[in-house]
């Protein structure tokens, strides 16, 4: 008995189909054997600050848009702002004291001010990745861990703090805790317990917002470093794709 025509056609569209999906497979892989294939040395010093700087673009924009949000530092424990050091410890006992609510209206208010802030550092951080010189970019290309953090924190810790600063203290000066946090804190410095630019809780949170913002820029940019081909940038996929 012969096969049925249509049998035969079934089965030209599978192997047709298997084709096709080989063909694909080896496209993908030829594309990504190319870019890992590139050295460091063969970049330009155009595609190396190009790179970056599109990298550092995108990580601002995402920082930005995540922390300057109801509940952007709240809310992610990875950069929720605490009390500092043993003042933290010390917050537990006023919850067994009945004070709880107003340690929370104080943890609160110094997230919602950070929250607050963080957009209005946005064109500062864009700033400094327009301006960064080429020797920056290959710094952050081959500096690994920490190497965007150490760039914004030379460029932008202090016009950050300086516009921050301003917001901060109005956010949290209407909470009664605020003034008594301040007087406490400074009484800790003295014996160790609350480090010196954590007396002040205006200052505190300003930093710990700055260093909020820096940790998400260098998340992002660390993702594409790890798939440069995933972001679907040619540029970002030759320079970090390069070895």
């Amino acid at each position: 008995m012969h096969d049925s025509p249509f049998r035969g056609h079934k089965g030209l569209t599978r192997r047709t189909a298997l084709v096709h999906g080989l063909v694909a497979a080896w496209l993908i892989f030829a594309a990504r054997r190319q870019a890992w294939a590139l050295s460091l040395s063969d970049l330009t010093e155009s595609d190396a600050a190009g790179g970056i700087k599109a990298a550092l673009e995108r990580g601002v924009g995402f920082a930005v848009e995540s922390l300057g949000q109801d509940g952007g530092f709240l809310n992610n424990d990875r950069v929720r702002i605490t009390l500092p050091g043993h003042l933290d410890q010390a917050a537990g006992a006023l919850r067994m004291f009945g004070q709880g609510a107003k340690v929370d209206e104080l943890v609160n208010a110094m997230n919602h001010a950070a929250e607050q802030a963080v957009p209005v550092g946005k064109s500062l951080l864009i700033k400094a990745v327009h301006t960064m010189s080429v020797s920056d970019a290959k710094g952050i290309l081959t500096g690994g861990d920490g190497s965007v953090t150490r760039f914004f924190a030379d460029k932008t810790r202090q016009p950050l703090t300086e516009q921050f600063l301003p917001i901060v203290t109005k956010a949290t000066e209407h909470v009664g805790l605020a003034d008594k946090y301040n007087a406490v804190a400074s009484r800790g410095v003295g014996i160790g317990l609350v480090g010196s630019g954590d007396a002040n809780i205006q200052q505190y949170v300003t930093g710990k917002t700055i260093d909020g913002v820096y940790l998400l820029i260098g998340d992002e940019e660390k993702k594409i470093r790890q798939d440069p081909i995933g972001t679907g940038s040619t540029l970002l996929s030759k320079v970090f794709g390069a070895h």
